[in-house]
């Protein structure tokens, strides 16, 4: 009993985040089931972890069982990795498994270690010695912070407010990598709720950002148009309207699934075409548009372009408009009509000539 006692006012906030995590998890309805189970999975792994390091250090004071001490090493050294690789492994759309390898890897040479010291070992007096591969699960847990960071920027549309939330859950990362060589071996008794924490407040950012993604493309919804446009006025400098050509005609002879893959891949032409300051929009079933913040004319001009090409390379083909006005001479409204003037130009042009 006071065991428990003790572990439940070291983790008690930990508990508390893990719970309300489990019970935001219950109520949304914008994730996938399988992203749902995949992040109860991580919740069930973040508390056995924490069980993990309670036990280590319990037995630590106590100065006794260093073998068992020693397994409560190898699996804490083995989680750090293997719970970050767990969030990239979450983050992967196509779910790729074989991104925990590495982390099960270094899982088998933490366990080896346990009779050979390669990774750590306890001497006689119970005291922490490092092996010739002492800092593997420091260096493996950096790489899968890293890769996860890479990865959710690259799916992100690069706003700020996306941004500061991925920055906030990298730093939680680094801290639990650098702080322990700083404040030495209790830092590892707050890792799990530090890691929590970050995973928590990246979650509710997730939620946040989700409710101005189409769900479809990726791209930002026309909810997120409509406030861009009532609220971020004063920087923009240029339209683009861009409508899909024979989006029916595809539905209609080889289904809405063919339809919607044409729409993905259009989508990822037009945010690998975007700067950050260029945002891409879906308004509706076939229409987009690009909000220019402080674009000039050149890059508008090479955001076009750009456009062009990587459209070329799919088997489909989309009319482009735009209007550019960087001295504010035109409203709001002028260029979007300017802008949806010429792509319908374009539209019909191209309808022309295909007959």
């Amino acid at each position: 009993m006071e065991v428990l006692t003790s572990y439940l006012l070291q983790n008690w906030a930990l508990i508390l985040i893990l719970i309300a995590f489990a019970i935001m998890l219950k109520i949304t309805v914008f994730l996938s089931k399988k992203t749902v189970i995949r992040m109860y999975s991580l919740i069930i792994g973040i508390f056995l972890f924490s069980i993990i390091v309670f036990v280590e250090f319990y037995l630590t004071d106590l100065n006794q069982y260093n073998l068992i001490r020693e397994i409560m090493m190898a699996l804490r050294y083995s989680a750090t990795p293997l719970l970050i690789a767990f969030i990239l492994f979450t983050q992967i759309k196509k779910g790729r498994w074989y991104v925990l390898i590495p982390a099960f890897i270094i899982m088998v040479i933490n366990i080896i270690s346990i009779f050979t010291g390669i990774v750590f070992s306890l001497d006689d007096a119970g005291n922490l010695k490092r092996g010739v591969l002492g800092y593997l699960p420091y260096i493996g847990a950096g790489l899968y912070s890293f890769a996860l960071i890479f990865i959710l920027i690259k799916n992100s549309n690069k706003q700020v407010t996306e941004i500061i939330p991925i920055a906030f859950l990298a730093f939680a990362f680094i801290s639990g990598l650098v702080f322990p060589f700083i404040f030495g071996k209790d830092y590892a008794k707050i890792f799990c709720t530090t890691i929590a924490i970050a995973l928590f407040v990246y979650y509710v950012f997730l939620i946040l950002q989700l409710t101005k993604k189409d769900a479809l493309t990726g791209l930002l919804n026309r909810q997120a148009y409509y406030a861009s446009v009532k609220h971020n006025p004063k920087d923009v400098t240029a339209f683009v309207s861009i409508d899909m050509n024979g989006l029916k005609a595809i539905n209609d002879s080889q289904g809405h699934i063919a339809g919607d893959e044409a729409l993905i891949t259009l989508s990822r032409c037009f945010k690998m075409a975007t700067q950050a300051k260029q945002l891409v929009y879906r308004i509706g079933g076939d229409e987009f548009v690009i909000i220019c913040h402080k674009t000039s004319k050149e890059e508008l001009e090479k955001l076009i372009e750009s456009i062009k090409e990587s459209v070329a390379k799919t088997e489909y083909k989309c009319a482009i408009g735009y209007c550019y006005s960087p001295d504010k001479e035109k409203t709001i409204n002028e260029m979007i009509r300017i802008s949806d003037e010429m792509m319908y130009q374009d539209k019909a042009e191209y309808y022309s000539t295909t007959k």
